[in-house]
This record gives structure tokens, sequence and C-alpha cells, in this order.
């Protein structure tokens, strides 16, 4: 099989499901596992799909209405319980990540807050809100993802410092630490964790002891890992033994 043939089937494999490893493509077309690394290369410089730890999935996988949709019940768990943590009068960060989002709804119980975001479907959920500053990020507009990204947006969150930040990853691990499917991700991750007082790592079940496409930050650049009770006990048991403050 030629390597374009080879690579129209990837593409047709991958809209029948979300996500597909490397082992489940070479087995599929009969071949090795570099080859299939190599296709997977090809195809994510065209921007065809998106490369992830032992795999590749789509790109509107990773959208923010997709993601949205994926266990909404633990995510909204999450978000009621990190929205419990910000106080009247606060400063915090908010990114663009679908369970961070949730945290808005719980949020209006407050009298006075400053978000900056570089979340659309935020600003949009909390703009006019008595008592609130909604401060967004500027630069470059990622439809997909429904959120700004960029150098400039960087630069914009280097300006503040918050008392608090709340920020979602790909994946998560013990051994590996935080992990993001692309670096746009990973550098607004970063930039609010970096100045904030206290960061909150925002994630459900399904990211635990995941690694996604990059690796991007160990463990001590957040404070408390807030997940859903869907969690094994066990591992978040192994989390508190090896000093992560877990919140469920």
């Amino acid at each position: 099989m030629s390597s374009k043939a080879r690579q129209k089937g990837i593409l047709e494999q991958l809209k029948a499901g979300e996500e597909l490893s490397v082992k489940e493509l070479a087995d599929l077309f009969e071949t090795s596992d570099i080859t299939i690394r190599r296709d997977l290369v090809a195809l994510s410089e065209k921007g065809l799909l998106v490369r992830t730890h032992g795999g590749a999935m789509l790109p509107e996988s990773t959208s923010f209405h997709q993601k949205e949709l994926r266990s909404n019940a633990a995510k909204a768990s999450i978000g009621k319980l990190a929205a419990s943590y910000v106080k009247t009068g606060d400063v915090v960060f908010m990114d663009c990540g679908s369970t961070v989002f949730q945290m808005c709804k719980h949020l209006r119980r407050l009298e006075k807050l400053t978000i900056i975001t570089n979340s659309l479907p935020i600003v949009t959920e909390l703009l006019g809100q008595p008592g609130f500053t909604i401060n967004l990020a500027g630069g470059e507009i990622d439809a997909g993802r429904k959120a700004v990204h960029g150098s400039m947006a960087l630069e914009h969150i280097a300006r503040y410092t918050a008392d608090k930040a709340f920020v979602g990853v790909d994946g998560f691990s013990l051994a590996n630490g935080l992990s993001a499917s692309g670096e746009k991700e990973a550098s607004i991750t970063l930039a609010m964790a970096q100045r904030a007082v206290q960061t909150y790592l925002l994630c459900d079940a399904s990211k635990l002891e995941k690694d996604s496409y990059l690796q991007f930050a160990n463990h001590g650049l957040y404070h408390h890992l807030v997940a859903d009770k869907a969690a094994p006990t066990e591992l978040l048991l192994s989390y508190k033994a090896a000093g992560i403050s877990v919140m469920q």
C-alpha cells in the first residue's frame, strides 16, 4: 500500500473513533510502528490530525464543543467544587477548558469578581454579571477551541497577578506530570499558573494517569488537584502519599 493510500485510510479510521494508537494502526494496515509514526508526522504537519502520546486523533476531537460533551456530569461536579474556593473580591485566571467553564454558573453567587481569561464562552456566559469585571486576553482566536491564543495573549496574561488560577490539562500522571494536546494550550496554562498565588488543576477521572502529546510541567506548577468522585480511591491515595493536595 502506498503512503498516500495508507494516510487516507488512517484519516478514515480516525473519523470512526476518537483516538487510535500507533500499534492499533500498525496492526490494521499490516505495517511497522515506525511507518505509522512517519505517516502521523506527515498528516500532523498538514494539520489533518493531532498527535497524542502513542497515537493520534482528529483536530476537531479537541474542540471546545467536543470536550464539553464528554464526561459532562463529572465536569459539572468539578466545576461546582472549584467555584466554591473563589471568594468575593478575588482576581482569578480561568483558561479555556470545558471543565473550567463549568464554574461559571456557580460564580454568580459572588458580589464582586475579576476574571482574566482567554475563553470566549466564559466571556459570553458572565459578561454583564453585576459586580464582575471580565478581562479578555488579546490575540488570535482559535475558532475550534473558542479561545484566544498566541504570543499577544501570553504577553497580556503576564501583565497581571491573580489570587487564583483555574486551569485544565489533557493528561495528568504521577510519573510525568502535566501534558497537553498542543503547545498553545500548554503555554496558556503555564502563563496563568506562573502569575497566580494559588493554582487549581481541574481534572476529571478520564485524564488521570494519561499522558497526552506534550509533557510541559511537573507537579510543582500547581497547588491543588480538583478531581471528580469517579476517580479511583487508590489512585487518589497514591497522589496524596506523593504530597499532592487532592480536592474531591
